[in-house]
């Protein structure tokens, strides 16, 4: 180290770890410092870029929300003699969501008792789990359930009042990706509009020689059932409203059995009756015999 130049040189090569070998360059050539410190400069500018595209590539949480799917439509049905509010959740891949748990809270308009309107008022109801927690093991697809009693904003709703309700049930699944560890979440939300009052969400997994397999295009089909139309509160109050529905669900099933085996019954009849008709309208061909005398003998075969 000689100059300024030399000692300049001298710290490029300590800072970008080139090497202390014989030096090409020397002070007397600006040209080829001012060359030699622009491509340090971009090869570090593109190690930079290329790290950042792969922590990106990696780290996009969003990317593994997108196959986290929910149900189009919430149902509400009764299920073990309560009314609750069910949706179904499912993930597409095959890497597990680690620690998964779902939130459910409901946003609608009140009033306080002193008059003030809230217009984003945030409710957290709990979620059906015999734990007492909201972590869910999201191995198949799950119908997430909450049981609607006192505690519930939804206690007092009918389905009449339903249809009227300034409300939006608001879904969020959170959980860690199991290849990265990063945290992703996926929401989704429920307003009056797509809650269908006495439907069920039919099965979609099934087992066969101890393989279970998922029909994902059967994931939001729901059918009807049986379900009071009044609110978890009146059914509290009288629990035989939930009797009644039942017996008045199992009383038209078993009409709907007779009708339709007598609706069989009459088809079959009908055919039976249809064939006899086309084998006795068979024309009975008629063979002429010339006896030797000349007259005519017919028969009928």
């Amino acid at each position: 180290v000689r100059s300024f130049t030399s000692a300049f040189l001298f710290s490029i090569e300590v800072q970008v770890t080139i090497g202390f070998g014989g030096r090409m360059m020397t002070e007397e050539c600006p040209l080829a410092i001012t060359v030699l410190i622009l491509q340090n400069i971009v090869g570090l500018i593109i190690n930079a870029v290329m790290l950042g595209c792969i922590f990106m590539k990696t780290a996009q949480a969003h990317r593994r929300a997108e196959t986290l799917i929910f149900s189009r439509h919430a149902v509400i049905a009764v299920r073990n003699g309560k009314l609750c509010f069910m949706f179904r959740v499912g993930d597409l891949r095959k890497s597990m969501i680690i620690s998964a748990s779902v939130r459910i809270q409901v946003v609608k308009k009140t009033t306080t008792p002193e008059g003030e309107v809230v217009p984003i008022h945030q409710l957290d109801i709990p979620v059906d789990n015999p734990i007492e927690s909201n972590n869910i093991f999201l191995v198949a697809p799950l119908i997430i359930c909450h049981v609607i009693d006192k505690r519930s904003p939804l206690y007092d709703i009918s389905a009449t009042d339903l249809a009227n309700q300034d409300l939006e049930v608001i879904v969020i699944l959170e959980g860690v990706v199991e290849t990265t560890g990063i945290t992703t979440q996926a929401r989704t939300s429920y307003i009056a509009e797509e809650i269908q009052w006495g439907h069920r969400f039919v099965s979609i997994v099934t087992e066969e020689e101890g393989v279970y397999s998922v029909d994902y295009s059967k994931f939001g089909n729901t059918v009807k059932v049986a379900a009071p139309r009044c609110s978890a509160r009146e059914l509290d109050e009288k629990p035989s409203i939930l009797i009644q529905t039942l017996q008045k669900s199992e009383l038209f099933h078993q009409n709907s059995l007779r009708k339709r085996n007598s609706m069989r019954r009459n088809n079959s009849m009908r055919r039976n009756n249809s064939i006899r008709r086309n084998n006795s309208s068979l024309m009975v061909p008629k063979v002429q015999f010339m006896t030797p005398e000349g007259n005519q003998n017919t028969s009928e075969s």
